[in-house]
């Protein structure tokens, strides 16, 4: 379950069918609600299980919020207070922005439940202040909509329930303390104003701007110290005149205001969306792309074709990559590229970087007529990066934000495993990808294995980018195997097949025919598709798109990283670490044989996998598009 709604209440009987029925509309599903109830004397609990929630003893707010959260299901809790009235798609709006921002705790923003000016101006007064000091001193006016991690809320030990007043504040000072906090900006939440029309503007300023004064100063306010009790009854005494007290209490808040004043302008210039091009018009994204290998061009030819309608998309590729982006879309341009020379299934460093330098000045002079050029002319809002060098040089040359989305930042962004032998290989790996591409807003990483991220790490990670094709196709279990080869230097590995009695469809060699029981296809999407779908096995390197493909369609695989290439390796390691195969250092053919045995093994274990569409990773992308933008 993603979400455990806990509302504590105490004669709501008035006011809980409001937030109750706003729940319920929601379309966010996936959620519990605890109601936490102190021996309330009118009809609150039975509304409460008229609707389904589960009802507790509850208390104080502290008592009852803390009671709710020991018996939630949820990876996140939720506090409202039971006055509230959920706006469209709140519940949404909350759980996108909180995973978007990496937070442990966070508050939704409010909007009065009233159409009194003087309603709208003072709530509009608490988000502002809210946002200006969220940095400084983490705050909530109230408990209206604060979310937290469930794991964090029980590390520090919930809601102190020796305070009486400002529990919430000190509940959010505590956590943000542990992990990143924010006012969320895409939500807001409907708020009751019954406290200002029972106890008058005046007293809630001055409530409320008391205990901010004592929060700034570090000093605990006592609910009888503001003569504040959890019930509420409605007053018949005269209101007093509310804009001379407005103006009496704003001299009291005269040095916060001037620093939120301050902090809001930062904000405004933070949060505007970009307003020098015509009305309608769509923003340019330029979506530069690694050539090598076919990986990088089908993650992105998948990512394109999901935001092709809201922007305008420039793609940048160079080699196969280029090719097959080509026949996608419209605007793709062909750039230079670097490639890596495999022999016989080895990387050859040496022949790696002669080749490098001796096609650098050709690569650069391309990179600079289609990259630079285009840039000049287009004015692009964002860089979408594949691992593609060039796109990287043109960020940090024009200063044009730039987001990354590949699985090779795994390497650098996140606590991997990997071999112990290895760690010279490692090390090797992290120095070429920093200098392919440095200085991004984010690392949006996608991967078919979920390390922790590095702290202090930019970066957000998401289940693998599959294709519609694979997403729709049904799998069985064939009587043959499929051979998956990216290099025609392979060929070696491809003969040794023949010893077993066993069928191969071998893919990577751009002939069809059949030798013995090799029967070699030339590419074709639609039936390659068909093949892997229907295959017991697979045998490949140790490329991360079919890897991730063979896992989403349960098919055990048997790997051989190129050597000298260490993303390859990681692959192949976190195949055999999570039991969906094995990796070797060479096509051994006693070992392949081994691994056809255990094939039922690997199969209950694929079995468990849950496959993923691209929804999350592509909402990600679009929200950073948004974020960082070129003004």
């Amino acid at each position: 379950m993603i979400l455990s709604i806990i509302i504590p209440t105490y004669n709501e009987e008035e006011y809980l069918p409001v937030l109750l029925e706003s729940i319920k509309e929601q379309n966010f599903k996936d959620y519990e609600i605890i109601v936490a109830d102190a021996n309330s004397e009118d009809k609150t609990r039975e509304i409460a299980e008229e609707y389904g929630c589960t009802v507790i003893d509850g208390g104080m707010p502290a008592v009852g919020r803390n009671n709710g959260a020991k018996i939630a299901k949820g990876e996140y809790l939720l506090f409202l207070d039971s006055d509230l009235k959920l706006t469209d798609e709140y519940l949404q709006n909350v759980i996108y922005e909180f995973r978007m921002e990496r937070l442990g705790i966070g508050i939704t923003q409010m909007e009065p439940l009233s159409e009194k000016t003087q309603d709208k101006i003072f709530h509009e007064l608490a988000n502002n202040f809210m946002i200006a000091v969220e940095n400084i001193k983490p705050h909530g006016a109230g408990c209206y909509g604060i979310i937290a991690k469930k794991e964090l809320h029980d590390k520090c030990g919930g809601f102190d329930e020796e305070l009486t007043f400002g529990e919430d504040t000190d509940y959010i000072e505590r956590l943000a303390k542990e992990e990143r906090f924010k006012v969320l900006r895409r939500a807001k939440v409907g708020v009751s104003t019954r406290r200002i029309e029972e106890e008058g503007l005046e007293q809630v300023l001055r409530q409320y701007g008391k205990s901010t004064l004592n929060d700034f100063l570090g000093k605990r306010t006592d609910a009888e110290e503001l003569n504040y009790t959890f019930e509420h009854k409605h007053s018949d005494a005269p209101k007093k005149n509310i804009l001379d007290n407005i103006s009496l209490e704003s001299e009291r808040l005269m040095e916060l205001k001037e620093a939120y004043n301050k902090s809001k302008k930062k904000i405004e210039v933070l949060s505007q969306t970009p307003n020098d091009k015509k009305e309608g018009e769509k923003k340019v994204v330029f979506y530069c792309v690694c050539g090598e290998g076919m990986g990088h061009a089908i993650r992105s030819a998948v990512m394109i074709k999901a935001i092709e309608e809201r922007y305008d998309v420039y793609v940048f590729s160079s080699d196969r990559a280029y090719e097959y982006l080509h026949d996608k879309f419209e605007h793709t341009y062909k750039i230079g590229g670097f490639n890596t020379v495999y022999e016989d299934n080895h990387v050859k460093n040496v022949k790696t970087f002669y080749k490098a330098i001796k096609d650098n000045p050709k690569n650069l002079k391309k990179g600079y007529q289609q990259l630079y050029k285009k840039a000049r002319a287009l004015k692009p809002a964002v860089i979408v990066n594949d691992f593609e060098i060039y796109g990287n040089i043109l960020s940090n040359m024009l200063n044009i934000p730039m987001i990354t989305l590949d699985n090779i930042h795994m390497i650098t962004q996140t606590k991997i495993d990997y071999p112990s032998h290895e760690t010279r290989n490692i090390l090797k790996a992290k120095g070429v990808i920093k200098a392919y591409v440095f200085k991004p807003k984010i690392h949006i990483l996608t991967s078919f294995f979920y390390p922790k991220i590095r702290s202090k790490k930019k970066a957000v990670l998401y289940p693998p980018v599959l294709r519609d094709e694979i997403l729709e196709l049904e799998p069985t279990i064939g009587d043959y195997i499929l051979v998956y080869q990216t290099s025609k230097e392979s060929m070696s590995l491809i003969e040794k097949l023949k010893v077993l009695d066993e069928k191969f469809i071998v893919y990577g060699f751009n002939k069809d025919e059949t030798d013995e029981n090799l029967t070699f296809r030339t590419f074709n999407e639609d039936q390659f598709f068909k093949d892997l779908a229907d295959a017991k096995a697979v045998v490949c390197n140790g490329g991360f798109t079919f890897i991730s493909e063979s896992i989403a369609l349960k098919k055990p695989i048997f790997s051989i990283p190129a050597q000298g290439n260490f993303e390859q390796l990681l692959n192949g390691f976190y195949v055999q670490k999570l039991g969906y195969g094995e990796y070797h250092n060479s096509m051994n053919i006693t070992k392949l044989a081994t691994f056809l045995k255990k094939l039922p093994k690997y199969q209950e274990k694929l079995n468990t996998v849950k496959t993923h569409d691209n929804k999350g990773i592509i909402n990600e992308l679009i929200y950073r598009i948004e974020k960082y933008s070129k003004k």
